[in-house]
């Protein structure tokens, strides 16, 4: 099946006399005729379900749809993306590990890494996107674990480049991990060019609307674990009957690990109601990742043109410097463009507070056009030089660029820029 197909169709088949949409299974637990088939299940998760912590239908049908768009031999949902990046890093780290990251990632993401990761005892690396392959090569150490990138960063917009942190990472016998949020599979497929591990905040493209806060982990299935340094993936677990991940799994052992282990200490898995919002969401996600990559395009050339404008962000615009990147690895480069306003912070202040049709809201990748200031909102734990290390001036604006109409939205912003044009 192609993509705008298995969006309608994967997860979840109905059979003779079954609901043609996908149910709701309300329900924290399920029933079984022996206290023998409890224990089983107990023992291997995998051979049913026993309590909705690990799993639920309705879930795991929408974790089946991801993992086919994807490309990947399983999925697992979280509640949030930040859920989702905190366990595909903890399923192979642990205390006196360390992590390579570029800093072009989202800013809750740097905090995670720089501060919580940090009082867990995992270091984190940073190295910049556009280093050399032996200045990446350099900075790894005996324990580091993985190489985490952001496919579109948030809010800079660098594109990753996947393909080369790929080949390094894995190199150096470690797996990458990318953020395909902002892209979804619509847009690009990280396994595809050698990463080993998807994460996404769910909250975005692949809801669109706006309704639930959710994420997701997927796995290629591809990353050799028994490469000798990841125990936790071949060593028996002791907290699981003495089971052997990479034995009894083989190329599913990560994802279900992170099942079967860190799904049951952490519980952060999502109620069965917010899988199916969410697998609306999927079923129109092709057609609304088209509509907001046309639009994003004829704003991001209206942004390029005017006067009040420093720079713009966004790929698809040859005039970007990830560029090339785009054209290699996106079919599309999403509705969501950044842009540094003249004037500075309080420019971009006048100017969000004069938009009417587009709303000043902490999210983005909506059916709704929003804007945000990251420098002062999303990214302002940050310190100026991490600011300047993730691509992010004190005027520059967010803007994500919904389904509204085209002419709708350019007036908006040409009322906003009038506005500031008269103070600043």
């Amino acid at each position: 099946m192609r993509d705008e197909t298995k969006c309608l169709h994967a997860g979840y088949t109905p059979k003779n006399g079954e609901p043609r949409v996908l149910p709701i299974v309300q329900s924290t637990t399920y029933v079984y005729d022996s206290a023998a088939e409890v224990a089983a299940i107990f023992d291997d998760p995998t051979k049913g379900l026993c309590y909705s912590r690990f799993g639920n239908p309705t879930v795991m049908a929408v974790e089946e749809k991801i993992a086919a768009l994807e490309g990947g031999v399983g999925a697992m949902c979280t509640t949030s993306g930040q859920a989702a990046t905190l366990l595909s890093i903890l399923n192979i780290c642990e205390a006196g590990d360390s992590i390579i990251s570029v800093p072009q990632i989202y800013g809750g993401t740097i905090n995670l890494f720089s501060f919580t990761l940090k009082k867990l005892g995992i270091e984190c690396i940073y190295v910049d996107a556009a280093s050399s392959d032996e200045e990446i090569k350099a900075a790894f150490k005996p324990n580091t674990k993985l190489v985490f990138g952001e496919t579109l960063a948030n809010p800079a917009l660098v594109v990753f480049d996947i393909e080369r942190f790929a080949n390094i990472a894995h190199e150096m016998n470690v797996p990458l991990i990318v953020d395909n949020t902002f892209a979804t599979p619509i847009l690009c497929k990280p396994f595809e060019f050698g990463a080993d591990i998807v994460v996404h905040s769910t909250s975005k493209y692949m809801d669109g609307h706006a309704v639930q806060i959710g994420g997701v982990i997927a796995d290629s299935g591809k990353f050799d674990w028994t490469n000798g340094n990841f125990p936790g993936l071949t060593e028996p677990d002791e907290s699981y009957h003495g089971i052997s991940y990479t034995e009894s799994y083989g190329n599913m052992a990560y994802i279900i690990k992170a099942r079967m282990q860190l799904m049951r200490d952490f519980g952060v898995y999502p109620a069965a109601h917010s899988a199916f919002l969410l697998n609306m969401g999927l079923e129109t996600l092709p057609v609304r990742m088209k509509q907001y990559c046309e639009n994003a395009m004829t704003v991001a050339k209206y942004l390029e043109a005017s006067p009040a404008v420093e720079k713009v962000n966004y790929p698809g615009l040859e005039s970007d410097a990830c560029h090339a990147l785009a054209e290699k690895y996106l079919k599309g480069c999403s509705g969501v463009i950044s842009f540094i306003i003249k004037g500075g912070r309080p420019a971009a202040a006048k100017f969000m507070d004069s938009l009417h049709l587009a709303s000043n809201e902490v999210h983005v990748a909506d059916i709704r056009t929003c804007v945000l200031h990251p420098a002062s909102e999303t990214h302002r734990q940050l310190t100026d030089e991490q600011l300047v290390a993730a691509g992010i001036d004190g005027g520059m604006i967010r803007i994500s660029v919904g389904l509204e109409n085209i002419d709708d939205i350019i007036e908006d912003l040409e009322a906003a820029f009038t506005a500031v044009m008269k103070e600043f």
